[in-house]
C-alpha cells in the first residue's frame, strides 16, 4: 500500500490582499481534489518579509507576484536559487512581458492573472513530480530565452556563437540561426560567464567559437583594424584598440 505524498506547502507572496486571498482559496480548490494535496502555509504581502520566513519555515513552491513595492518577485526567485534547498518559484502576475525573466530564474510556471484553477493545478502538478523524484530530470543547462513570433525559445548558451549590439536590439547568431534581443548587451553579458569574450563595445563573442585572430580592414573602426573570426561560417568581427590585448591573451590561454 502506498503511502500518501505529504500535501504540498504552499507559500503565497503577493502585496494585494484580494490576490492572496484569491490564490489561498484555488489552493484549496485544487487540493480538494487530491491532484495534488496542497495546503497554504503562509500568506505574505512582501518578498523581504519571504525572505524573513523562509529563513524560519519550508515551503515546496511560491506563488510569487513580481511587482511589488521594495524588493520585487525577479530579485526574490534571484536570491532563492542561492539556498541549500530553494522552493520552486510560480510567478502569478498580470504582467505577460515578466515572462523571459521568469524562464531564465528556472521558475516551473507563469500564470497571467485572472488565474484558473485548471492553470494552477497544472503548475502544482508538476512541482509536485519533481519533488516525488528528486534529480529524475537533468540540471538545467544554462540558457537564453528569447520571444519569436508570440513564442519563447529557450537557446542554450552553449549554441551562442556570438551577440551584437544593433542599434535598438542585439542580436544573438548561433550555428543555424538569429535572434533578435531587446535586452541590453551588458545585462545579457553579464549572464553569460567567462566563456564569453567583450571583443567590441557591441559585441561579445564565445571563446569556443573564435578561430582566429587577424588584422583586416574594418568599416566599422575605420581603415585596417583587428577582428576575430567566428564559427564555421567565417565570419568576422571587428576587435576594437583597447580590446585587443584582453583578446589575444584570452585566446593564448585557451590555445588559439
Amino acid at each position: 500500500m502506498n503511502t500518501p505524498a505529504a500535501p504540498l506547502r504552499v507559500l503565497i507572496v503577493d502585496d494585494e490582499p484580494l490576490a492572496r486571498m484569491r490564490l489561498a482559496q484555488l489552493v484549496r480548490e485544487v487540493s480538494a481534489g487530491g491532484d495534488p494535496a496542497a495546503e497554504v502555509a503562509g500568506e505574505l504581502g512582501e518578498a523581504q518579509a519571504a525572505l524573513d520566513w523562509l529563513a524560519r519555515h519550508d515551503a515546496d513552491v511560491l506563488l510569487l507576484d513580481i511587482q511589488m513595492p521594495g524588493l520585487d518577485g525577479t530579485a526574490l526567485a534571484a536570491r532563492l536559487q542561492a539556498l541549500p534547498r530553494p522552493p520552486a518559484v510560480v510567478f502569478v502576475t498580470a504582467h505577460a512581458e515578466h515572462a523571459l525573466r521568469a524562464f531564465e530564474l528556472e521558475a516551473t510556471d507563469y500564470l497571467t492573472k485572472p488565474v484558473r484553477r485548471e492553470r494552477l493545478q497544472a503548475a502544482l502538478a508538476r512541482v509536485a513530480r519533481r519533488s516525488a523524484a528528486p534529480g529524475a530530470e537533468a540540471p538545467a543547462l544554462p540558457v537564453i530565452v528569447v520571444s519569436e513570433r508570440g513564442r519563447l525559445v529557450r537557446v542554450p548558451v552553449a549554441d551562442v556563437l556570438y551577440l551584437k549590439a544593433e542599434l535598438k536590439y542585439v542580436t544573438l547568431r548561433t550555428a543555424t540561426h538569429t535572434y533578435v534581443l531587446d535586452d541590453a548587451l551588458s545585462e545579457i553579458e553579464q549572464r553569460l560567464g567567462d566563456s564569453f569574450l567583450r571583443v567590441h563595445r557591441n559585441a561579445v563573442v564565445a571563446k569556443a567559437a573564435v578561430s582566429a585572430l587577424e588584422r583586416r580592414a574594418s568599416e566599422e573602426e575605420g581603415a585596417e583594424g583587428w577582428a576575430v573570426r567566428v564559427g564555421s561560417s567565417g565570419e568576422w568581427l571587428a576587435v576594437s584598440r583597447r580590446q585587443v590585448g584582453a583578446v589575444r591573451e584570452a585566446l593564448t590561454a585557451s590555445g588559439l
